[in-house]
C-alpha cells in the first residue's frame, strides 16, 4: 500500500525531495510553535503531532499511500470534522473526519490563518479528553 518503510524520522527527513523538504520543515516549525509540547511520532511513514491525542499530521506526495494522489505536502487534521471552518478553508472532498489543505509552496501558506486552525484543533483535542 505504501512506497516505503521508514524505522524513524531522520530516515522520513533525509527521504524527501529537497522541495517538499523545505515545506514539510516550514510546516513542522508551526505546528511546534502552536503546540511546544507536542508528541512528533510517524505513523504510516509520515509525521502525527499528538498532545492528548492524534490533532494533526504532514504528508508529503513522495510519501504514498494506496490510489491517493497528491501534489505537494499535504497537513491534516484528525479530527477536522469537528473543527469550525466557516471559510471552507479545509478540502473535505468524500472524508467523513480527516480533513486537509495541500500546499505544493511555502509562499501559499497563510501562516496566521494556518495557525488559527491548529489552535482550532487543540481545543478539539481538549474536549474530546474531557469526554474520555
Amino acid at each position: 500500500m505504501q512506497n516505503v518503510n521508514f524505522k524513524n524520522l531522520d530516515e522520513f527527513f533525509d527521504f524527501l525531495p529537497e522541495k517538499e523538504l523545505e515545506i514539510v520543515l516550514f510546516l513542522k516549525r508551526i505546528v511546534l510553535e502552536c503546540i511546544p509540547n507536542c508528541k512528533e511520532k510517524l505513523s504510516y511513514n509520515v509525521p502525527y503531532y499528538w498532545h492528548h491525542s492524534r490533532v494533526c499530521f504532514i504528508w508529503p506526495s513522495s510519501i504514498t499511500w494506496g490510489n491517493v494522489k497528491t501534489k505537494g505536502v499535504r497537513f491534516g487534521f484528525v479530527n477536522g470534522n469537528l473543527m469550525r471552518d466557516e471559510i471552507n478553508y479545509l478540502e473535505k472532498e468524500n472524508r467523513k473526519q480527516v480533513y486537509v489543505k495541500d500546499f505544493s509552496s511555502i509562499d501559499e501558506i497563510d501562516e496566521t490563518l494556518l495557525k488559527t486552525y491548529i489552535f482550532e484543533a487543540l481545543l478539539v483535542d481538549e474536549q474530546l479528553k474531557k469526554k474520555k
